[in-house]
């Protein structure tokens, strides 16, 4: 992994432990890696079909999270271009399930 990449074990931001879950925090709270996790989770997707689907977001960006996300072994590049998420990243998709259903329930109150 690159410096710049979150790993379990070393330093992040806002964190000099090496903790597992600081790491994650870290990773996946830089800017649109979420959203890009989202939507890999429904389907493989180009570069450039990602970026449509991410609104306003740079392409260096893009590059960036997928480089940084691809390290973290949340995503991989298949042989035709497409990415997508990793059995880990689908793990994590999972994870992230209760949050959708409490953001939905949270939408219907608003």
């Amino acid at each position: 992994m690159t410096p710049t990449t979150p790993a379990p074990g070393h330093p992040v931001r806002g964190s000099s432990t090496g903790r597992p879950v600081m790491a994650a925090m870290d990773l996946l709270g830089r800017r649109w890696a979420l959203r890009v996790l989202w939507e890999l989770s429904h389907q493989p997707l180009r570069a450039l079909e990602l970026k449509d689907r991410c609104d306003d977001m740079s392409s260096s960006v893009l590059y960036q999270r997928l480089r940084e996300l691809s390290e973290a072994g949340l995503v991989i590049q298949h042989s035709d271009g497409r990415f997508a998420i990793t059995s880990l990243g689908g793990d994590l998709r999972a994870a992230l399930e209760p949050l959708d259903a409490w953001s939905r329930r949270w939408a219907e109150r608003s």
